[in-house]
């Protein structure tokens, strides 16, 4: 089940986004992974390696 979320920020925030590499191609990528990365090293998430 996929659930879809409404995210804002400013123009600061979004000049920040639109310069990250890495974290994928397009602007819901980039959010979805940087949020699964921070879930990661906060150990809310445990890696598929343990």
């Amino acid at each position: 089940m996929v659930k879809r979320i409404m995210v804002t920020l400013d123009d600061e925030q979004y000049e920040i986004l639109k310069k990250i590499k890495g974290f994928g191609t397009k602007d819901a990528e980039k959010i979805r992974n940087i949020i699964i990365a921070y879930l990661a090293e906060k150990s809310y998430i445990k890696t598929a390696q343990e």
